[in-house]
């Protein structure tokens, strides 16, 4: 019990020091020390202040959700497809949707960029949501896929049954059943995109995103607004992740 407590701390330790530094009243460049920390809530009263930084917050968002909405719609038919018929080549499908998730990142990005050099592609907004979409597609996949395999089979049968057709078995039995697998998909799927450094570094072009604008601004000095974005963020997914779980804290009380 003790060493998971001291394991969750040393993860949490650095999330409260961005946390922290969200509300410190000071200069980029002052040097972080508990003697010059003033604490202020005006980074927070303006979260795009820095010049940039709200175009690429935005971007990033419009990008994650671009590639979310590819990776899950492609990634739930490819689940079904695997988990529900046989047909040649499924044993290697099956392998091959493990490589985008164990193949290193720097890997992927420079392969994604020899693919749209040799194609003529411009490297841009497009090619950093086609490059997520392929790595994200994976854990779509996965995750459903397990989804699928809990269900019991029996339960399609029954509706089926009742003179359910194959559509109404689908969209009133199966789909929703299949559902928390779909969100947790897409949940995942919107955190890696929207994360992501090296792969949309080899593939953007001049398009600037989030974490790009964060490696750039850590050349100058990091401005408080990224600690505020940071912490929000963290703050969004932690509460999102607290009332996916509230149900199953009711059904156990």
């Amino acid at each position: 019990m003790g060493i998971g407590l001291l394991v969750l701390l040393y993860l949490f330790v650095p999330i409260g020091v961005v946390a922290a530094m969200s509300f410190r009243d000071a200069g980029r460049n002052a040097p972080y020390s508990l003697e010059n920390y003033r604490f202020t809530w005006a980074h927070w009263a303006d979260p795009f202040g820095a010049a940039g930084i709200g175009h690429a917050f935005w971007l990033s968002i419009a990008i994650a959700a671009l590639a979310t909405l590819g990776a899950v719609i492609l990634g739930t038919l490819m689940s079904f497809a695997l988990a529900r018929h046989t047909f040649r080549g499924r044993a290697a499908t099956n392998t091959l949707i493990f490589l985008p998730m164990a193949t290193p990142e720097i890997v992927m990005g420079s392969s994604l960029l020899a693919l749209f050099v040799a194609a003529g592609v411009q490297l841009g907004f497009w090619t950093i949501v086609i490059a997520h979409v392929m790595f994200c597609l994976s854990f779509v996949v996965v995750t459903v896929k397990a989804r699928l395999a809990g269900l019991d089979p029996r339960l399609q049968e029954a509706a089926m049954d009742l003179y359910a057709n194959e559509t109404q078995t689908f969209l009133r039995v199966t789909l929703p059943l299949v559902m928390p697998g779909i969100v947790a998909a897409a949940l995942l799927s919107f955190s890696l995109s929207f994360d992501d450094f090296i792969v949309t570094n080899f593939n953007s072009g001049s398009v600037v995103t989030f974490p790009m604008f964060v490696w750039g601004a850590s050349q100058r000095g990091i401005p408080p607004q990224i600690n505020v974005i940071g912490t929000a963020m963290f703050v969004i997914s932690f509460l999102v992740v607290l009332i996916g779980q509230l149900p199953n804290m009711r059904r156990k009380a």
